[in-house]
């Protein structure tokens, strides 16, 4: 295949593969920011362009990273019928599953705690670069965590006869919608343990989930099936989509959980990023250093830490 038709292809494939969609991902960084505090907001403003733009680098890494696809997930129903017996900790999770089957299955809220940690560092070494990455990776996490598809191993519909609802709750819905939210959500709120509050979020979050599956269940069932989907072009493709009359039917019986999910992934992303930089003892963000990234970080190998990386303990 010639190298100037590979790139639209690849380009679409991450749009609609993309947890949240590029879009929503951008969307919800770019609002996060505006939670901050003084000490922080400064910094965050002056480098919107970036956290908005690299807020969808975790996804772009899936495709080079086989390591990267289950930091956004967690399969609840693979480890355990109720997600309150799995256990939180992970050198609890590991002891009792094994990394392979976490590795298969899924690891996000832990890779919220990782990628938190990593934060804190870079905070406390006054490292810019790094205080971007992880920040930004930070928000994908997090929102990742709030799609409940992201929380079963139904993740596409496959097991529901739904194939395609991934995308079209994450995605086409937000895109549809979403100018039309409140995103305002207020100020950041300090975590005091960061690893249950991400298991906070994901619990809540699949809990939605039959929710989310029975309505457009339901709605399938009865809307008229010639006007389900219409077509779009979307860099050179042509793509089959859900209409926009099924879109609104879907989206007004879900009675706003799309933008409550967003409005939470903003709240959240913003209370992680305050978080860190209080337990990193509150730097002033000016002067900072900037050391650049090496290979690994950029490809996000959070199994070696860089060599000129001061790590903090990170209790897992």
């Amino acid at each position: 295949m010639k190298r100037s038709t590979l790139l639209p292809l690849l380009v679409t494939i991450l749009i609609l593969c993309s947890s949240w969609g590029f879009f929503a991902h951008q969307k919800i960084n770019q609002t996060a920011v505006f939670t901050l505090p003084s000490g922080m907001i400064g910094f965050y403003k002056r480098n919107i362009v970036y956290l908005t733009a690299h807020s969808v680098d975790p996804d772009k890494r899936r495709y080079i990273d086989t390591a990267e696809a289950p930091r956004h997930y967690l399969d609840v129903e693979n480890f355990e019928a109720d997600i309150d017996s799995i256990p939180e900790k992970w050198t609890d999770a590991v002891a009792k599953y094994g990394r392979a089957k976490l590795h298969e299955d899924g690891e996000v809220p832990w890779q919220i705690q990782k990628t938190y940690y990593r934060l804190v560092n870079a905070f406390k070494t006054l490292d810019s670069a790094r205080i971007l990455k992880y920040s930004a990776d930070l928000g994908h996490y997090i929102a990742d965590a709030h799609v409940p598809l992201h929380t079963t191993n139904n993740h596409n519909g496959q097991l529901s006869n739904q194939v395609g609802i991934h995308a079209f709750w994450e995605s086409r819905l937000p895109e549809l919608f979403s100018k039309d939210y409140n995103l305002y959500v207020g100020k950041a709120n300090y975590i005091e343990n960061p690893l249950k509050e991400a298991w906070k979020i994901v619990k809540h979050t699949h809990g939605l989930l039959d929710s989310v599956l029975k309505l457009e269940a339901t709605l399938n069932s009865t809307f008229p099936s010639d006007q389900k989907y219409d077509y779009s072009e979307r860099n050179n493709v042509v793509l089959k989509q859900y209409s926009f009359a099924y879109s609104k039917a879907y989206h007004d019986k879900m009675q706003g959980m799309v933008e409550k999910q967003m409005r939470s992934s903003i709240l959240a992303i913003g209370s992680f990023w305050f978080s860190a930089w209080v337990d990193a003892g509150q730097p002033v963000l000016k002067n900072l250093i900037l050391t650049p990234l090496t290979e690994d970080e950029l490809l996000e190998n959070t199994h070696r830490p860089a060599t000129n990386e001061h790590p903090v303990r990170e209790e897992l």
